[in-house]
């Protein structure tokens, strides 16, 4: 049974950098992304890459700043974002979905949930901002 949505794109990438302002020369200066906000509280920056986000997470101020990862997760927009029938998909196909809430991505603010794929990346799926959580 085909998935009760459809892939629209990348929403964004949270990399987990161990040096912040070397992260941002290299992202702005050298590939020409924009600053577009910052999260203090999570150690946050992100980055516009056209039209989606490369956000950066400073694992110095991470519990688990040691975990040997540099990819907290990748999100990806979906349409139409609808919770109940993306929870039967998911359980049904035997993937336990996260909590949905309402979170910042390349498009404002709109509904997502967490996931993990069969070999433990943490995946978003995002929908469009603005979508009611029904």
């Amino acid at each position: 049974m085909p998935p009760p949505f459809k892939l629209a794109g990348i929403d964004h990438v949270v990399l987990r950098v161990n040096d912040m302002q070397r992260a941002l020369d290299f992202y702005c200066g050298v590939l020409g992304c924009t600053e577009e906000r910052r999260v203090p509280k999570f150690g946050l920056v992100q980055l516009r890459a056209g039209g989606s986000l490369i956000d950066l997470l400073d694992v110095s101020q991470q519990a688990d700043k040691n975990s040997g990862r540099n990819m907290d997760h990748f999100a990806l927009t979906i349409t139409p974002f609808e919770e109940g029938a993306i929870h039967a998909h998911l359980v049904a196909n035997g993937v336990g979905p996260g909590r949905v809430e309402q979170r910042y991505g390349a498009q404002g603010v709109g509904p997502s949930i967490y996931i993990h794929d069969p070999d433990g990346n943490q995946v978003e799926l995002k929908g469009p901002p603005g979508e009611n959580l029904n």
